[in-house]
């Protein structure tokens, strides 16, 4: 007769495993995206890294609340964070606007794609000591801009140019530079802002709903007029932070 202890070891409740299922389908998506880039279904490759972004945002919190954690997700977040936000972005690029320039643009890609792998190894590396770059830093910001936020900056020229059809691409000289600029943002030490150190006093939390509720109206209206305003607004926060922290560390080189 089994021990019963031995079920408990081994066995898991569906919703423990809900955080991997999502990780999962943020997989499925990433790898759909190149698909229908390579097809050319531009917009369809787009929207769905941008679900990928959400599902990965999910994920983790779900598992915390579910006090499912373990090694096996954190290293399967890892590789579906290279996947959907490494690979997927700069792929669909280079199928867009970028096949006329060649190895010029191909090496703009490998420089994003090595940037995003560099910086999710840093992290990793840093988790398993305890001791990550986002925490020596300070409990409020990411060290780098985060891989998700980097695909949606990544992919700002294809967004703009689905908001607004009649305008120009830009050059595809100015879309490598931009490409190698998002991934060179990645791993270097510009303190970022993270979404999981909000937090809102009881009184603004009919506010913060009322503002949510906005957001989601509008992106359901003008998607990708609303992602543009999403993405520079985040630029905005990434420079105001760079520049609230220029002089505390300009006081502890000294």
């Amino acid at each position: 007769m089994a021990d019963k202890s031995d079920k408990s070891i081994t066995d898991f409740a569906v919703i423990q495993l809900i955080p991997n299922m999502l990780t999962i389908a943020a997989i499925c998506a990433g790898l759909s995206a190149i698909r229908f880039g390579v097809q050319g279904n531009y917009v369809l490759a787009v929207q769905l890294i941008v679900a990928a972004c959400v599902l990965d945002g999910l994920d983790g919190r779900i598992a915390r609340l579910l006090n499912s954690d373990s090694k096996m997700g954190a290293e399967l977040d890892s590789l579906a964070d290279f996947v959907n936000f490494g690979i997927a972005p700069a792929l669909v690029i280079y199928f867009w606007a970028l096949q006329d320039m060649r190895s010029a643009a191909w090496i703009s890609v490998l420089i994003y794609a090595i940037c995003c792998v560099l910086r999710l190894a840093r992290f990793n590396v840093g988790s398993k000591a305890e001791c990550h770059d986002e925490q020596a830093a300070s409990d409020e910001c990411f060290v780098g801009v985060p891989s998700p936020a980097g695909a949606l900056l990544v992919l700002l020229p294809m967004s703009a140019s689905f908001a607004f059809a009649k305008a120009p691409l830009l050059p595809d000289v100015l879309i490598c530079v931009h490409m190698v600029a998002v991934g060179l943002a990645m791993i270097s030490r510009i303190p970022t802002w993270s979404f999981k150190s909000v937090r809102i006093s009881r009184g603004n939390v009919k506010f913060f709903l009322l503002g949510f509720a906005f957001v989601g109206a509008a992106m359901m209206t003008f998607a990708w007029v609303t992602l543009l305003a999403i993405c520079f607004g985040y630029i905005g926060m990434v420079i105001w932070r760079l520049v609230a922290e220029t002089p505390a560390m300009f006081k502890k080189e000294k």
